[in-house]
């Protein structure tokens, strides 16, 4: 991952190069930022640089023993840290380097779930426990192979149990010379205060849809399509990628979005329950994505009413069902359905009984709908 690779952000990439040179390259970075915004490539390319042996003004080489080291992810002065399911006995992220470096290597650009898939997690909540926080002090106690920086970059330092924090405080705060942390984050508030006193922050901000475009262009997709994705992404490349995937899944989509609305309408309890065991009975992937979906088309209904084209993407078929739908979706309950809905999804990521999940989220529906009723839908 060199900087010429990661999406936009050409702001980050250049007070990030003005600072290593200036010669203030921070000992513990923490990169924050919403999914799919680019941190880990723009961490990766960050390192990638610092230990480049001939970088030019604004690139690493990419021909010295360090950048080739890089290409294969086998640097030995680099190392990543990352949650992990547990195997037999204490688990640190070097029992699961394969998989990481297959994973990055198609797609640097993957979120938490495409993790826990690269592990088969299944229903196991991944950490950093704290025989990492050994395994990082005795690698930080070797000299440097290639004899410049020693870089340790930690994906979702969130994770982090506190044994394993309060271990890292001391190494964090009086680090070995020439070694830098990289800690990406999704949840900053989540890491423990005395963690984030030894770090400096340094935010990553949403793409713009036009960087988005420009990307998707390149892997392809004819420009009509690539908008459309570009502006339901919400600045996330990664959402992009997702929606690309998914595009097969999306007339299942649409036809459970719309029978959830029609039954909740009619108040039918009884079709609902079976709807919601329909729903559970899918993957977790799926249920998210489905979500995702219906989020898509409660945002793009409440926007249809202002009768503004331009504003809606919708393709024919969602358009002719929100012809008679978009009214249902109002000022009254358009936030108390996205609430709902982020709910549901906070439960599907947590693990919880995925026919409550959904049983729950469709009963509310009914008291969402029906008492904003306008006209029946057709």
């Amino acid at each position: 991952m060199y900087f010429r690779d990661v999406i936009g952000q050409q702001a980050a990439k250049r007070k990030l190069l003005a600072e290593i040179r200036e010669g203030r390259i921070p000992h513990a970075l923490l990169l924050c930022g919403p999914q799919g915004s680019g941190k880990l490539p723009l961490a990766m390319a960050y390192a990638r640089y610092i230990c480049c042996e001939h970088p030019t003004e604004e690139e690493a080489c990419g021909e010295c023993q360090s950048c080739r080291l890089f290409n294969k992810l086998i640097h030995p002065d680099v190392h990543f840290i990352f949650p992990v399911i547990r195997k037999k006995g204490e688990t640190v992220s070097d029992d699961w380097i394969n998989e990481w470096r297959e994973l990055i290597r198609k797609d640097p650009y993957f979120s938490p779930n495409h993790w826990l898939a690269a592990m088969n997690a299944e229903n196991q909540q991944p950490a950093i426990y704290v025989k990492e926080s050994d395994e990082i002090i005795r690698k930080l106690s070797i000299k440097s192979m290639l004899g410049g920086y020693k870089i340790v970059i930690i994906w979702m330092p969130e994770k982090m149990n506190t044994e394993c924090s309060n271990k890292l405080l001391k190494i964090l705060e009086e680090p070995p010379a020439q070694t830098v942390f990289l800690m990406v984050s999704e949840e900053p508030a989540l890491l423990l205060p005395t963690i984030l006193s030894r770090t400096q922050r340094f935010n990553i901000h949403r793409l713009e849809e036009q960087e988005i475009v420009d990307k998707l262009l390149q892997t392809g997709l004819i420009e009509t399509d690539a908008r459309t994705i570009a502006h339901s992404a919400e600045g996330s490349y990664q959402k992009a990628l997702e929606t690309i995937r998914i595009d097969n899944d999306k007339e299942e989509y649409f036809n459970l979005f719309v029978q959830l609305m029609r039954l909740a309408y009619m108040r039918n309890v009884k079709d609902l329950k079976a709807w919601s065991e329909d729903a559970a009975n899918k993957g977790r992937e799926w249920q998210k994505n489905f979500l995702g979906y219906c989020q898509r088309m409660v945002r793009e209904n409440f926007i249809y009413n202002f009768h503004q084209p331009d504003m809606v993407y919708l393709n024919p078929e969602e358009k002719e069902f929100s012809q008679n739908f978009a009214p249902f979706i109002n000022e009254r309950n358009v936030i108390g359905i996205m609430n709902e809905l982020n709910e549901a999804a906070q439960h599907v990521e947590r693990n919880v009984n995925s026919k409550m999940i959904f049983f729950d989220f469709a009963l509310k529906m009914i008291m969402l709908l029906v008492k904003n009723k306008i006209r029946k839908i057709k």
